[in-house]
C-alpha cells in the first residue's frame, strides 16, 4: 500500500505558474502510473495528466496541453505537476493518484487505487 501526499498549492493570478508535488510513502512509485485529477466545486472529478510506471508514456487532457508537465523522479518517489499560463478555470482541488494496473495510464478515476488527500489551487482573473 502507498501514502501519497499533495503540496504545493495556492493562490495565483491568471497567467502564473505552481508547481504541486505528490509525495509517495509506503512503497515506491516505480511501482504504479501516477495520475493528476481535479476536482472544481459542483464539478465530477476530471482527468489531467497521468505517467506510465516508467515515465515513457504521457498523457494529458486537451484543456492543459502546453502548459501543464507531469513529471516523476522515483528516486525521490515523487511525482509533480508544473503548470504554467494559469487560466480561472483550472480552479480546483488538485489530487494524485496511484494505478497498479500493469502498463496503464489511465484517464478514469476509479481505475486508480490510491488517493492523495489534495491541494486546492485558486486562480484568480
Amino acid at each position: 500500500q502507498v501514502q501519497l501526499v499533495e503540496s504545493g498549492g495556492g493562490l495565483v493570478q491568471a497567467g502564473g505558474s505552481l508547481r504541486l508535488s505528490c509525495a509517495a510513502s509506503g512503497r515506491t512509485l516505480s511501482s504504479y502510473a501516477m495520475g493528476w485529477f481535479r476536482q472544481a466545486p459542483g464539478k465530477e472529478r476530471e482527468f489531467v495528466a497521468v505517467s506510465s510506471r516508467t515515465g515513457w508514456t504521457i498523457d494529458y487532457h486537451n484543456s492543459v496541453k502546453g502548459r501543464f508537465t507531469i513529471s516523476r523522479d522515483n528516486a525521490k518517489n515523487t511525482v509533480y505537476l508544473q503548470m504554467n499560463s494559469l487560466k480561472p478555470e483550472d480552479t480546483a482541488v488538485y489530487y494524485c493518484a496511484a494505478d497498479t494496473a500493469p502498463w496503464s495510464t489511465s484517464t478514469t478515476p476509479h481505475e486508480y487505487e490510491y488517493w492523495g488527500q489534495g491541494t486546492q489551487v485558486t486562480v484568480s482573473s
